[in-house]
């Protein structure tokens, strides 16, 4: 997306705001096409994953002679394995464990601690009373407009302890850990779907970022269109893969490469660390994009990273996972009555996107006073938010980095 007055990408406006992710951004990840999907019939090789996963770590902190590492610990499958390996392979090395805790949010950290001191890693909690207070910095680093850059704390956090940030970043695209769209993929389609119908269900299934009137939000200059979208996202589904294996496909051609990936990438590049994903080594996602869905996803009990599991209990870490899928999340329904409505309300009085036709106001007009806006609607307008202030941050150029919410 470009940040000049005279030019900016409509298309990158439209993709972000309504698919959370930016097709015109280089990844350090390979674009992968149907083909690499298709499963190899062969048993699943818990000990070739491990190896995998095993010499990647290896070959990094001993390359950049690492004597304390960072890692992001969410408290869930990937981040706990990916510890549980360090550990085991490094049975010496200072690690330094970062979790986030949110305010008003569902509090994951007291498992994480757990996990931490069963790997002895050195605990470190990140207590955000406002998720949004520097987003301004966060927005600056990455040169996007995206307001869900938990990446940024975690970053800023771990550059005070390690010039090394581990991650398991990869294990829900790998190994098919998005189970809960899964099924509902599944209700919304057969397999005589055509491949149109098939995206339109794949865009019904992102619960958090569909609303069903999306087009108004755009004003004239964002030339926003459905087919366009559509259009996008249909060579992953007009394929010969099951359906299952074109959701995996879509998911891996999505938010990890236009999304996580380049962020990530620019966040640790401004806080001068090197990130570790082990779980996103080459070999390990051609091993892993073709493994049989049964082997990564059990449709009866839906629960997916199937070897990924299977790897915690062989490292002794399973008891300490839930089957649900955890993350660092923000509740943003009561972000948004603690913090950022009022922030919206004030951002969007003089809306600078707004004045110069990007969006529409009164769609703004219509919604934000709402008191019972559920979280998909909250969830475009932290995202219009984002918009707001990287356009005052790079093309008005009236806003500083520095500047806290």
């Amino acid at each position: 997306m470009e940040t000049s007055s005279k030019s900016i990408n409509h298309s990158s406006v439209i993709d972000i705001l309504t698919l959370r992710y930016d097709l015109s951004l280089s990844s350090n990840l390979p674009k992968k096409s149907w083909n690499d999907f298709v499963p190899v019939e062969e048993n699943l090789n818990l000990d070739l994953i491990e190896n995998l996963i095993s010499k990647n770590i290896k070959n990094n902190i001993e390359k950049f002679n690492i004597k304390k590492l960072g890692i992001a610990l969410s408290g869930g499958v990937d981040s706990t394995l990916i510890l549980a390996l360090i550990r085991k392979n490094f049975p010496d090395l200072d690690i330094e464990a970062i979790s986030i805790k949110f305010s008003n949010s569902v509090d994951e950290t007291p498992n994480a601690s757990k996990i931490a001191e069963k790997f002895q890693a050195n605990h470190h909690i990140v207590h955000l009373e406002n998720y949004l207070s520097e987003l301004p910095s966060a927005i600056s680093q990455v040169e996007l407009p995206f307001w869900d850059l938990h990446w940024y704390y975690v970053a800023k956090k771990s550059s005070t302890l390690s010039n090394m940030l581990a991650s398991g970043d990869g294990g829900d695209e790998i190994f098919s850990g998005y189970t809960f769209r899964y099924e509902k993929f599944l209700s919304l389609t057969n397999d005589k779907s055509t491949p149109l119908e098939k995206v339109k269900a794949y865009l019904e299934c992102h619960e958090r970022d569909r609303v069903p009137d999306q087009e108004l939000i755009f004003a004239e200059k964002s030339k926003f269109s459905w087919d366009d979208i559509h259009q996008k996202l249909i060579p992953h589904f007009d394929n010969s893969l099951s359906r299952l294996e074109q959701v995996f496909l879509a998911d891996y051609n999505g938010k990890l490469l236009y999304n996580f990936n380049p962020i990530n990438s620019r966040i640790a590049t401004n806080f001068n660390i090197k990130i570790l994903a082990p779980l996103l080594n080459d070999e390990l996602i051609s091993y892993g994009l073709k493994l049989s869905i049964k082997s990564k996803y059990d449709k009866n009990t839906n629960v997916g990273k199937l070897p990924l599991r299977s790897l915690l209990t062989r490292n002794d870490a399973d008891s300490l996972i839930s089957k649900e899928k955890l993350g660092f999340n923000v509740n943003t329904i009561n972000l948004w009555k603690t913090f950022a409505h009022e922030t919206c309300k004030e951002f969007f009085d003089n809306s600078r996107i707004v004045k110069d036709g990007w969006i529409n106001g009164e769609w703004i007009k219509k919604y934000i006073d709402n008191p019972s806006l559920n979280v998909k609607y909250i969830n475009k307008f932290l995202g219009l938010l984002a918009f707001e202030i990287w356009y005052r941050l790079f093309i008005t150029k009236e806003m500083k980095s520095s500047e806290k919410l």
